[in-house]
């Protein structure tokens, strides 16, 4: 029976971005074993995907003696499990979990590149010594959409053949069963609406994900600040503050909690609620792998309006699929915000549009299946 560790450094990974995945594997024959530190989310994800968990207390940010404490766990859990594949899925995880496996002869090592290295953002310094890390130890580093598969076959000196992407993108897809207007709970609706509060008429704009600069929420706010419709409006943020990673100047955060057509939500399991009350999602992030926000709301029928980042725009087209504006263009987004609000019609047509290709192309369903098949080809050295 073939061994598959699958490691994040927050249970949540499994919860959220893989539901579905370790149970197939051990329906197809698959001894599955889940690694992450300890969280809530663990005993719902043993429960729900019938495998076992492993605990190994790894922290958020660089810290080396924890690190160090971290990796010597792991070294001695690999060692005593010996998976045939190990799969890592944030950078923490895999340049700790890649180094590891090497250390201790697991055959395949992959990777998910979910986020874009710093070459991106500064060319000059190349890649950090933590993503050489990671890319040199795995044996295979699967990117989640195509902009990001361009970029690493271009941009970096490692074999293109090292690179993989599944079907059209995404970690996963997404759960059409759980994202769908047609099964939604009439409680979790009225909780939802009472968080928001919106009067009859509302315009409303929501934002999913960590409220820091990298995810252009300052951005957000300025242009919804200067818009035309901000009294017909209300802008609806799910997220928590960071301290430690990117904090919004005091000015945003000030504004964020006491404006009154301002709602923050710190966070909800029951998103697809609120993206239902909404009239547009707005994605305004600075960088992106690829969006797991704008496949949802894309399932929910929500339009979209989105930055014009690599993650981004491996999905949303230019009214096609959706408003693309560029990255910190904070005029162009109320631009955009205020198109949205007036031309409803033709957002509702792109988001149709958007609805098809999410169907044909990521129900997790199927994404599950193209998983499976690369994990048993890695086996029979196909890939």
């Amino acid at each position: 029976m073939p061994k598959l560790l699958l490691l994040s450094i927050e249970p949540i990974t499994f919860k959220l971005l893989l539901s579905g995945q370790p149970k197939l594997m051990m329906e197809q024959g698959w001894e599955v074993l889940l690694v992450s530190a300890d969280g809530r989310e663990v005993q719902q994800v043993c429960r729900t995907e019938g495998v076992q968990h492993e605990v190994i207390p790894f922290v958020k940010g660089i810290n080396y003696v924890e690190d160090c404490i971290s990796f010597w766990l792991l070294v001695q859990l690999l060692r005593k499990v010996k998976p045939d594949v190990i799969h890592s899925y944030d950078p923490k995880a895999g340049y700790l979990g890649m180094l590891a496996a090497k250390l201790v002869g697991v055959p395949h090592r992959i990777h998910s590149i979910t986020e874009m290295p710093v070459l991106a953002k500064n060319p000059q310094k190349g890649f950090t010594l933590l993503e050489k890390w990671t890319f040199s130890n795995a044996t295979a580093l699967w990117v989640n959409s195509t902009g990001m598969l361009s970029f690493f076959t271009s941009h970096s000196k490692l074999e293109p053949s090292k690179f993989n992407i599944i079907g059209h993108g995404s970690t996963l897809g997404i759960d059409l069963e759980k994202f769908n207007r047609r099964v939604l709970k009439e409680n979790h609706l009225v909780a939802a609406t009472m968080r928001i509060l919106p009067s009859e008429n509302d315009f409303i704009i929501l934002a999913v994900g960590k409220l820091i600069k990298r995810k252009g929420i300052e951005d957000l706010v300025a242009a919804f600040l200067g818009s035309k419709i901000i009294s017909s409006s209300k802008l609806v943020l799910i997220g928590t503050f960071e301290k430690e990673e990117e904090p919004l100047d005091q000015e945003i955060l000030q504004t964020i909690r006491e404006h009154p057509r301002v709602v923050q939500i710190d966070w909800t399991d029951h998103v697809e609620h609120h993206l239902a009350l909404a009239d547009v999602l707005v994605h305004p992030s600075h960088e992106e792998g690829f969006s797991n926000v704008l496949l949802e709301a894309a399932a929910m029928q929500v339009p979209i309006i989105c930055s014009d980042c690599v993650g981004n725009t491996s999905l949303i087209k230019q009214q096609k699929t959706g408003l693309v504006f560029p990255v910190g263009e904070v005029p162009v987004l109320k631009e955009a915000l205020e198109f949205a609000f007036v031309k409803r019609d033709a957002l509702a047509r792109y988001a149709d549009t958007l609805y098809q290709e999410i169907q044909e192309k990521f129900d997790r369903k199927s994404m599950r299946k193209l998983q499976l098949e690369k994990y048993q080809g890695l086996l029979l050295g196909q890939e």
